[in-house]
């Protein structure tokens, strides 16, 4: 989808560059599945700051996503693609045939008026729900299970996709958006297709104040802070800061994070491809 430039009118929008919204279909979110979104600003349930840099921002409700998809066998008719301000994707409303309705993450390229069904034995059309073993090789997915029935945990977020490679015993290969390899259980289910709003990563909102709209306060670079305040303070003059790291003092880049006990390390047949794993 494009992405919409500004004439040079303001300091502003000289930088500028935002989403066209031209898959947006309707401005005004179903009320039956709105809940109340409570800002945080940063705090805690004692008042304490436990995350810098947050506070203010516009009032939001909270779209509440089926990411189960567990309505099996009962056919959808897309009636609106929304924007949600909570994610970087789109949503899609579904009006099921018995009268339910439901938001899902948007797939790429889904059309008000299509109809879409998940449940096992369904055909591996875009926006349908169906476990990952029933898929051909090849195919493109979203919204991907690591448990049956737990919901949607990987490819989330705008224009990734993760794409079925193998298929082996009960575990299918899944090769991930971070270019992870990693077995998944045949029986999780998965979205066909790609997630919406590709163009996110392209937009540029050009002032502060649109950072300020979405709750997002100035941020102080720690190479200007004292050394009291961070590990990367101080110094005469300009210094450089040494090292990357956070204010505990771990390092930022290059450090693993990874337990080497996780569980969970079994799945994983190759890691991402990072300048570590290169070398």
């Amino acid at each position: 989808m494009p992405v919409k430039k500004f004439k040079p009118t303001t300091p502003s929008s000289r930088f500028t560059t935002l989403n066209s919204f031209a898959e947006i279909t309707k401005s005004t979110p179903e009320k039956s599945l709105l809940t109340p979104m409570k800002s945080t600003g940063g705090r805690n349930s004692r008042g304490e700051m436990t995350m810098r840099y947050r506070g203010g921002g516009h009032k939001k409700h909270y779209r509440i996503i089926d990411f189960k998809r567990n309505k099996n066998e009962i056919p959808a008719k897309v009636v609106s693609v929304e924007y949600d301000p909570n994610r970087t994707a789109f949503i899609a409303l579904l009006n099921y045939n018995d009268g339910e309705k439901r938001y899902i993450i948007a797939p790429q390229g889904i059309k008000v008026g299509q109809t879409i069904v998940s449940g096992k034995g369904v055909s591996p059309d875009l926006g349908n729900a169906l476990p990952i073993g029933e898929m051909p090789l090849g195919t493109t997915i979203h919204n991907i299970e690591t448990q049956p029935g737990k919901g949607a945990s990987f490819a989330r977020s705008a224009g990734t996709y993760a794409t079925l490679s193998a298929k082996e015993g009960k575990y299918c290969t899944i090769k991930m958006p971070s270019g992870e390899t990693r077995l998944i259980l045949s029986t999780c289910t998965a979205t066909v297709g790609a997630v919406s709003n590709p163009d996110h990563s392209l937009q540029s909102f050009g002032k502060a104040g649109r950072s300020r709209w979405k709750g997002i306060r100035p941020r102080t670079r720690p190479v200007a802070m004292n050394p009291v305040d961070h590990p990367m303070g101080g110094g005469e003059g300009r210094a450089s800061g040494g090292h990357p790291r956070s204010r505990k003092g771990l390092k930022a880049k290059g450090m693993k994070t990874r337990s080497p006990k996780n569980p969970t390390n079994k799945f994983i047949i190759s890691r991402r491809k990072t300048v570590n794993n290169q070398q």
